[in-house]
């Protein structure tokens, strides 16, 4: 998988409609949600676009500290379901991690994790923080990494 960052006016057309439909695919038909994904928020986000032969396959956007949470922070963590079994999830989240140490110098992480990844999470060093609550009808915890 080649993983690509860029800012929203870096996006062209193509990638940006790749991005929502993959979204689309699993958070609001896959995962049966209706929520309003277009959220104004994608315009101050980083976007990393993991591609596989040409397709947006796996996804993340990150904020630096103060235009989101108070801290930097990871979301709409999206793999296509038929590329789950190739660590594509595990791949994007490191290099979301990279980055934001790295390019944003920042040393804690805040994510809004769906419960049932709580693990999946914990392999790259999250912590949970606080008690679960429902986001949208699904139930998520709050998770931070400190570097």
């Amino acid at each position: 998988m080649n993983i690509t960052i860029k800012v929203f006016n870096e996006l062209t057309i193509n990638e940006l409609y790749a991005i929502l439909q993959l979204r689309s695919e699993v958070f609001v038909v896959e995962q049966d949600c209706v929520y309003q994904d277009i959220d104004d928020k994608d315009q101050k986000a980083f976007h990393l676009i993991g591609e596989d032969e040409g397709k947006v396959v796996a996804y993340t956007r990150i904020f630096k500290p103060g235009d989101y949470f108070e801290y930097s922070s990871i979301g709409r963590v999206v793999v296509k379901q038929t590329k789950r079994r190739f660590g594509y999830g595990h791949d994007i989240i490191k290099a979301s991690i990279e980055f934001i140490v790295a390019e944003l110098a920042a040393t804690t992480i805040k994510i809004s994790a769906q419960e049932y990844l709580k693990d999946f999470y914990e392999s790259h060093g999250f912590l949970q923080v606080g008690e679960g609550y429902l986001e949208d009808g699904i139930p998520h915890i709050g998770m931070l990494y400190y570097k």
